[in-house]
Formats: structure tokens, C-alpha cells, sequence
């Protein structure tokens, strides 16, 4: 079985959604304290916690501002201007003003900004590292994204969780620096790594394309929940896209499903905005399916939540919405707390090999 799963990391109304948004936001502002203890332990001490905390979340307030727009709207702003370099040169010295007279007798306005901008771009420089990436050069379109962990890894967090807490317990400026660097290596070490277990992946996948004469134009891997043992692949051609994914642990040949583009579907949906966007947003992965009479827009980027042949069920998924002269709405459909548990468990059954 196919269990393709991406990082979505705007899972933000639905139940099991926003545990993952929630999980996430730990994963920020824990980077965001070591980050903040490491510009400016010697002179905030523990009310590092505090700030970093608070700046190591503020690009995702992007995901606030989303929920007051359309569902196609909301995801096409996510990571996008809240997560440039443009955006944190203009705000950094706001923030680092407002610090600066808080804590007037600690740390200078100079000081202060160059905290805030710091904890702002290792925000940025972690999201660069997940499937959804981001636009680090807004406005420029182009988003960068080296796939290679979940929008949460566990093996990245704890480290610097655990780091953390011995900072905080202790008051010796140096010996807090030492736990530190400690915490930030084995974290760093580890996306290091999760670099060169993609390219095995991906070395995998291309073999396994050889060896079944499978042409193709173009081949994106990525990783599942939580883990960096089970990978995923979408693979373009001429007619379609093809989705597989590859355990370490597996000792059977990688199976890829085929999916059949629809152009007949898509020709309904050529005078609707939404469409458009969302092809932007998919950068062309996505496919036009039909079920029950009602159209869908499926980003093929974040997999499948079941690959049923008569019915098969995508993780990202919009349903098309007839309105009038040909224009379609794009309304994302709603999941059940059950298919994220399901779908982890399968994973997780997945991870152990084929």
C-alpha cells in the first residue's frame, strides 16, 4: 500500500489538524529560546525564554491572518511574505525597539534587533527544510523547500528540549552556553543528516524507475509524519503521476501507482481563479478528479489518506463548487479525527517494511 503523507503545516481548524499546528509551534519556540540564549543569554538571561518564545512564533502568524480569508486564499499567503527576509529587515527594528525599552537596563536597541532578527530568520531556516518550504525572496514566487523533514520531527525538538530545561536550571552564563551548542550541534547534526538519508531515497526511487522502464519527467521525494525511515515519491510523465514510497527497512521492489491526468476535468475549470491558484500553490502537482458528480482539486505534494482503486482519498484536497457563468469555488472538504489517526498508524505499520 501507497501511504503518502506530506507536511502540510496549515492543518489549522480540524481536530487533528491543529495538533499538528500545535506540535509545530513547540518545534519553533523551542528554536526560538536557543536561538534568543544564544544572541543574548549573557544579557536577558532566562527572559530569553520569553522572547524567543514569542519571536520564534510570529512569522506563523500568517495562519491567523488565513483564517479570514478563503480556504484557497488562507494557504496561498501561508510561509509567504510573514516568512521573508524582506519582511523580518523591516520588522526586526520594531521589535527590537520594543525590547530594548522593556529591558532598558540590560540591552541596547542594536542588540535587541539583531535578537529578534535572528530568532526570525532560524524560524525561516528550519521551514526551509520541510515539503512546504517557503518564500524567503518574497516577492518573488519561487518557494524553496529541501524536503527532508516532517513539519514536526521529534528527533529534531527534543534535543533542544531537553537543552533547555539544564539551561534553565542553571544560572552560570557559560555553563548554560556549553549545554547549549550541545543541544544546537545534535539538532543541526541531525538535518545534516536527514539530507543524506533523502539522497539515498531518491537514489532508491531512480533505480527502482530504471529497473521497471518507467520513463519520467520529473521526481520529487519527501518524508512522512514524523519520521525520516519512510519516503515518499511523486514522479510526473507525459500522462500522469505515479506515487510510491520506500522504507529503509523494505525488502521488496518499490510498487508505483499510476494516476491518470484528467484533462477533461480541468477544461471545466478554466475560467475559475481558484483553480488557478491552486495550481500555483501545487506547482503543478495536483490532479482533477471526479466523484459522486462533484469535482476535485487534489495537491498530489502531500499523498494520499487512503489509495482505494474506486475511490482513492488525498491528504490535500478541494472540492470544486459550481457558482454561475462557469466559475468554480474552491471549499476544502472537512476530514474526520479518525482518517489522521488512521493514516499515522498505517504509517508507522509502513515504517517497519514491506
Amino acid at each position: 500500500m501507497n501511504l503518502q503523507f506530506g507536511t502540510p503545516s496549515y492543518f489549522v481548524i480540524r481536530t487533528f489538524e491543529l495538533q499538528l499546528l500545535v506540535m509545530d509551534s513547540l518545534t519553533q519556540i523551542v528554536l526560538g529560546i536557543a536561538t534568543a540564549e544564544l544572541v543574548a543569554g549573557k544579557k536577558l538571561q532566562n527572559k530569553t525564554f520569553l522572547y524567543g518564545a514569542i519571536l520564534g512564533t510570529i512569522p506563523d502568524l500568517d495562519i491567523v491572518v488565513g483564517k479570514f480569508m478563503s480556504d484557497v486564499g488562507g494557504v496561498a499567503i501561508h510561509r509567504g511574505l510573514s516568512h521573508s527576509l524582506l519582511f523580518f529587515a523591516l520588522i526586526s527594528p520594531v521589535l527590537g525597539w520594543a525590547i530594548a525599552k522593556l529591558e532598558h537596563d540590560k540591552i541596547n536597541f542594536k542588540s535587541a534587533t539583531s535578537l529578534a532578527f535572528w530568532c526570525l530568520v532560524t524560524h525561516v531556516l528550519l521551514d526551509l527544510f520541510t515539503s512546504w518550504g517557503t518564500q524567503i525572496l518574497w516577492p518573488l514566487e519561487h518557494r524553496f523547500a529541501l524536503k527532508t523533514i516532517f513539519v514536526i520531527d521529534p528527533l529534531y525538538t527534543i534535543p533542544l528540549l531537553i537543552t533547555l530545561i539544564f539551561v534553565w536550571k542553571n544560572k552560570d552564563y557559560i555553563v548554560r552556553r556549553k549545554y547549549l551548542v550541545r543541544g544546537l550541534v545534535i539538532s543541526s547534526t541531525y538535518l545534516i543528516l536527514t539530507c543524506a538519508l533523502k539522497l539515498y531515497a531518491v537514489h532508491q526511487f531512480e533505480n527502482a524507475l530504471q529497473k521497471q522502464n518507467l520513463a519520467y519527467q520529473k521526481l520529487i521525494v519527501k518524508p512522512t509524519a514524523l519520521n525520516c525511515i519512510l519516503w515518499n515519491a511523486n514522479v510526473a510523465t507525459v500522462k500522469g503521476y505515479y506515487l510510491a514510497d520506500y522504507s529503509f527497512f523494505d525488502s521488496q521492489p518499490i510498487r508505483f501507482r499510476f494516476y491518470a491526468k484528467n484533462h477533461d476535468f480541468e477544461g471545466k475549470l478554466t475560467n475559475s481563479p481558484d483553480f488557478h491558484r491552486l495550481q500555483n500553490i501545487s506547482e503543478g502537482w495536483y490532479l482533477v478528479t471526479e466523484q459522486n458528480n462533484r469535482i476535485y482539486f487534489n495537491d498530489l505534494r502531500f499523498g494520499l489518506l487512503n489509495d482505494l482503486p474506486e475511490n482513492p482519498q488525498f491528504a490535500f484536497s478541494y472540492q470544486m463548487i459550481p457558482m454561475s457563468d462557469g466559475i468554480y469555488w474552491a471549499e476544502e472538504p472537512p476530514k474526520a479525527k479518525r482518517d489522521g489517526k488512521a493514516l499515522l498508524q498505517k504509517i508507522f505499520t509502513r515504517i517497519k517494511g514491506n
